[in-house]
C-alpha cells in the first residue's frame, strides 16, 4: 500500500485564540486560510475564559440545544471546557459559512465526530483537547481529523502494545523516541486508527475517538492508515512548547 499523499498544502500551525476578547482575532486569518486552501485549524486553552464564560448572558443562546448538557456536567472545569469548545466551534464554523454565529448548528454524527446541521452542509468540522487545550478544525475541502496530547506523554501510553499487530508493535518499537510518538499520533488522529484512552485520564471525547483498523501496514518503520473510501494527509504540530496536536485531511464523508 502507497502511503497517503501529501496534501496540496501543507498545513499551517494551528492559530491561537487569546480568549473570549480574542473573538475578534484570528477570525480574518482564519478565512483566509479557508480562502487559500479551503481549511482552517483554531486553538485555545480554557482557563482565560472562566469568568467570562460563568457571567456571558448570552452563553445560553449560543449553546442552545447543548444547554442542558452544559447544566449536568458536573465539574466546573468541565463545564468550563465543554462552554469553549461550543464557543470556538461555532465562531470557527461561522468564518467558514460566512454566516452569523448564532446560526450554526452543531450535531454528532453516526461515528461520534461533531457535525454541522442546516446551513453546514459541504463544511466539515473537528474537535480535540487534552489539559486545557482545545482545537478546533474546519474544512471546505473533504473529512478533516483532530488529536491533541501533552508533547511529553510516553508514547508507550498513547496507544498499549496489545492494540497494534506484531508487525507494526515491532516497526514502532525500533524507532526513536521522538519518531515513535509522530507516528502513534498519526495513527491517533487518522480516522482508521483504533480508540484508544491515555492512561494518565487524558482521554479523549466522543468528537476525538475512532475506531478499529481497517486497513494498516508498517514499511521501512512507518505506519500508514488508508480508509476504503480514499487516502488521507497527516501533519504534527507543536502547540505552545506543551502540546502536540495531529490534524488529518481526507475524502468528504457521508452526510449522515
Amino acid at each position: 500500500m502507497a502511503p497517503a499523499r501529501p496534501a496540496a498544502h501543507a498545513p499551517a500551525p494551528p492559530l491561537y485564540l487569546q480568549g473570549p476578547e480574542g473573538l475578534e482575532g484570528p477570525w480574518d486569518e482564519a478565512g483566509d486560510r479557508l480562502e487559500d486552501t479551503g481549511r482552517a485549524v483554531v486553538c485555545t486553552t480554557w482557563g482565560p475564559w472562566l469568568t467570562a464564560v460563568l457571567l456571558d448572558p448570552g452563553l445560553r443562546p449560543l449553546l442552545g440545544d447543548d444547554w442542558p448538557r452544559f447544566r449536568r456536567t458536573p465539574a466546573a472545569a468541565g463545564r468550563i471546557r465543554f462552554a469553549v469548545s461550543r464557543y470556538v466551534m461555532k465562531y470557527s464554523a461561522a468564518t467558514a459559512l460566512d454566516v452569523p454565529v448564532h446560526t450554526v448548528e452543531l450535531g454528532v454524527g453516526p461515528d461520534g465526530h461533531p457535525v454541522l446541521r442546516g446551513p453546514g452542509t459541504g463544511v466539515e468540522i473537528a474537535l480535540a483537547h487534552t489539559g486545557e487545550l482545545i482545537v478546533v478544525g474546519v474544512s471546505r475541502t473533504g473529512g478533516i481529523r483532530l488529536h491533541a496530547q501533552p508533547a511529553d506523554l510516553d508514547p508507550h501510553r498513547l496507544l498499549p502494545r496489545g492494540d497494534l499487530p506484531a508487525q507494526e508493535a515491532a516497526a514502532l518499537d525500533a524507532l526513536p523516541a521522538t519518531e515513535r510518538r509522530t507516528r502513534l499520533l498519526r495513527l491517533l488522529t487518522l480516522p482508521a486508527a483504533p480508540t484508544t484512552a491515555t492512561r494518565d485520564g487524558a482521554a479523549q471525547d466522543g468528537a476525538t475517538q475512532h475506531g478499529a483498523a481497517r486497513d494498516r501496514t508498517a514499511r521501512d518503520g512507518a505506519v500508514f492508515a488508508q480508509e476504503a473510501a480514499g487516502e488521507w494527509s497527516f501533519t504534527a504540530h507543536l502547540v505552545q512548547d506543551r502540546y502536540l496536536v495531529g490534524e488529518a485531511h481526507g475524502p468528504r464523508r457521508p452526510r449522515p
